[in-house]
């Protein structure tokens, strides 16, 4: 294959990276807390564990005191780490309650639910996570996407720049990326809909390591792998066969028809996901099997033309 090397060099890469698995980091203030009065089966319910660090994402988040009847504020951006975990069955609503501490001083209580709800985790793969899961950004990126994909089909319109499906590149990486990507918002909704306690572990204590996961979420990582492997082979080849200019509006549909297809497969219902990916990857192979087809050539430039009329590549009309 053309792109053969690149292919092996960046696989190489990310089988180096494989080996490294994100743990989350003890805080000085806490290693000497006390472990012992969190009950075993208390902890292994938990999606994360003891030592585990986390950033504030609320305004203010408020720990109680022993015996709760202070408080004491910690601020956005402030890091705590969780130092134990108790179960109170007195408190019907609030049952499971976390000791989090931000340094020696400030240390107390919070209801999990509460907690959960107004931290991340500092790995920064939790944080891409978060940043991709958060309720206000999946809407902007949506609207933006449609926007750019609305603006690049006009450009394709008017001055024939590449676009996927209507004014491809001679590629094959295209159709795949975008096929990857519904892969892998397909398996990403049927991990929320089936074993949402398995996201949420990986959340908590995420791995780059696919081998070192369930199954599902090991196939997730390695699609991911495999996206940002062929996007550097697309670039590779988009460069190769236009120009700057091109390239860029190009990157930029393919990009927002990406987003699309993700937010569209992530959030719809599951089975209909099924059916979706199914009938996407028929359409995919039809047009990978098209693809190959180019009887003409352009007497102009050389390149490469389905039919006759005018190429694509220079605008010369070759009858």
């Amino acid at each position: 294959m053309k792109h053969l090397r690149y292919f092996l060099g960046i696989l190489f890469l990310l089988l180096c990276m494989t080996a490294c698995h994100y743990r989350t980091t003890l805080s000085s203030a806490v290693k000497n807390g006390s472990e012992d009065s969190v009950a075993v089966s208390v902890q292994k319910e938990r999606p994360y564990a003891l030592n585990s660090n986390f950033r504030v994402t609320a305004d203010t988040l408020w720990l109680r005191l022993l015996p709760l009847l202070d408080s004491i504020p910690v601020r956005e951006g402030d890091e705590l780490v969780v130092a134990e975990i108790s179960l109170r069955t007195e408190m019907q609503d609030d049952s499971v309650w976390v000791k989090v501490a931000r340094d020696q001083e400030t240390i107390g209580w919070i209801p999990e639910h509460q907690l959960l709800t107004h931290i991340v985790p500092v790995d920064p793969i939790s944080r891409c996570i978060h940043l991709f899961s958060n309720s206000h950004t999946l809407p902007f990126f949506l609207v933006l996407a449609v926007f750019f994909l609305c603006f690049v089909y006009r450009a394709v319109r008017r001055k024939q720049i590449k676009l996927i499906w209507l004014n491809d590149i001679d590629s094959v990486f295209p159709i795949t990326l975008s096929w990857l990507l519904v892969a892998a918002a397909t398996l990403y909704n049927s991990m929320q809909h089936f074993v949402p306690e398995t996201w949420e572990r990986y959340y908590y204590d995420p791995s780059l390591n696919p081998f070192d996961l369930p199954f599902v979420l090991g196939l997730f990582v390695l699609s991911v792998f495999f996206i940002l492997l062929l996007g550097v082979a697309l670039l590779d080849d988009l460069f190769h066969q236009t120009s700057f200019e091109v390239a860029f509006f190009y990157l930029l549909g393919l990009a927002s028809y990406c987003i699309f297809l993700y937010i569209f497969f992530t959030y719809l219902w599951v089975y209909l996901a099924y059916v979706g990916f199914i009938g996407y990857t028929l359409w995919c192979i039809r047009q990978l099997r098209k693809s190959h087809g180019y009887p003409y050539a352009c007497g102009s430039c050389g390149a490469k033309m389905r039919s006759k009329g005018i190429c694509p590549h220079c605008g010369a009309l070759n009858e």
